[in-house]
Parts: structure tokens; sequence; C-alpha cells
């Protein structure tokens, strides 16, 4: 019986094929990131992997900000507290890592 490739990731920890992503997998990086995830948590990372999957890119900061104001509970400034508290290490750091995503060359963090 064949068995799963293993999941190759970065020296930073990012995994090098964002197909070797699954909610295990997030959950084990968060882990490592000390970080227990909540529906907030997963509500957006459910989010970036729509917007990779549609897009064929890892959204920007401002795209998950205005996905989080589109839900109708926050303002932007308040949105993107939100995430920021939800992934205190950052949104490239810990959200875009725990959501499978390559590391980026380059990002704005919005």
């Amino acid at each position: 019986m064949p068995t799963a490739d293993p999941i190759r990731r970065d020296s930073e920890g990012y995994l090098f094929d964002p197909e070797q992503w699954s909610e295990t997998v997030a959950e084990a990086m968060a882990r490592e990131a000390d970080l227990t995830l909540s529906d907030d948590h997963w509500n957006v990372l459910r989010f970036m992997r729509r917007h990779l999957a549609s897009e064929g890119v890892a959204p920007d900061v401002r795209h998950v900000v205005d996905f989080l104001v589109a839900q109708g509970e926050l303002d932007k400034k308040r949105a993107k507290e939100h995430l920021f508290k939800l992934f205190p290490y950052g949104y490239m750091q810990q959200a875009c890592k725990i959501a499978g995503f390559q590391r980026p060359r380059a990002w704005s963090t919005g």
C-alpha cells in the first residue's frame, strides 16, 4: 500500500507544495507556533485557501481584511486588528504558513 508523500517544508517551515496542505497539517503547524485554532482562525484560513483555489495566488492581507469586513461585524481598522490578534506573529509569518502557502518573495503587509 503506497504511503502519502512526506510533507516537505523549506527552512522557515513553509510548504514547498501547497497541494500537500490539509486541516491536519494546519493544526500541526499551528501547534508549532503555540496557536490553538479557533473558529475565527478557521474562517480566515478557509477564506485564504478558497482565494488560492479561485485566483491561483495567496490573498494579500487587504483581501483578508476586506473579507472580514464583508461579514458585517468589523470595520477595516478592527478587522485588521482582529486578524493580527488571531495571528500575532503576522499575516505572512503565521497565517500564510499555516494556510499552507509557499513563502512569497515579496509581500505587502497592508
